[in-house]
């Protein structure tokens, strides 16, 4: 059975029809508006410019340390090591609270590398401050070398922060096999 409307009666709902399809969208309007994050606006958007233009000057500092720590390497020049090293301190040092963008491995393996161009430069002294500095930032992270060994347990034992195992102890350490084999010609050389 079909249902017939007149035309007067499709007149005296249109109005009713058009108000409700009116306050619909308002309703909506405002729904949608109370869902917005608040913190997108545009000072959260100047904030995440500011994180990003930071994270790229820092990436950018870091680029520049890397690349002396190369030109270091394939001259063995020990200044260009010291060199590499300070500018790590100094692109950790000038991180500021907007960078959060960095990610902390990327920091990890800077500070880690700045410890060991200390080492190779020669300044213990840096060195060893640096590797305080990484343990109290980074607890309980460590990083492994190509052949597996632990940065921490090697730098432990090449700064004098642990010990010399006895000979048998050697085999315990998570530390590269020429590091080992260096370790007991000293222990053997101090014997005899």
């Amino acid at each position: 059975m079909k249902t017939i409307v007149s035309k007067s009666a499709v007149r005296r709902l249109a109005p009713r029809g058009v108000a409700l399809t009116a306050a619909m969208l308002a309703l909506a309007a405002c729904n949608l508006n109370g869902q917005v994050n608040p913190m997108e606006g545009i000072g959260f958007r100047d904030a995440r410019f500011e994180e990003i233009s930071a994270a790229r000057e820092y990436r950018s500092c870091i680029g520049d340390a890397i690349e002396l720590d190369e030109q270091a390497r394939a001259s063995g020049n020990t200044g260009r090591y010291l060199a590499s090293a300070q500018l790590l301190e100094k692109c950790e040092a000038q991180m500021g609270p907007e960078m959060s963008g960095v990610n902390e491995d990327e920091r990890i393996r800077a500070y880690a590398l700045s410890v060991q161009n200390y080492l190779k430069g020669g300044d213990i002294e840096h060195a060893a401050n640096n590797f305080e500095k990484y343990q109290e930032a980074f607890p309980g992270k460590d990083l492994y070398f190509a052949d597996g060994s632990s940065f921490i347990q090697t730098m432990k034992l090449l700064l004098g922060q642990k010990a010399a195992p006895s000979y048998g102890q050697f085999a315990a350490l998570n530390v590269n096999d020429e590091l080992k084999a260096e370790m007991r010609r000293v222990r053997y050389w101090k014997r005899n």
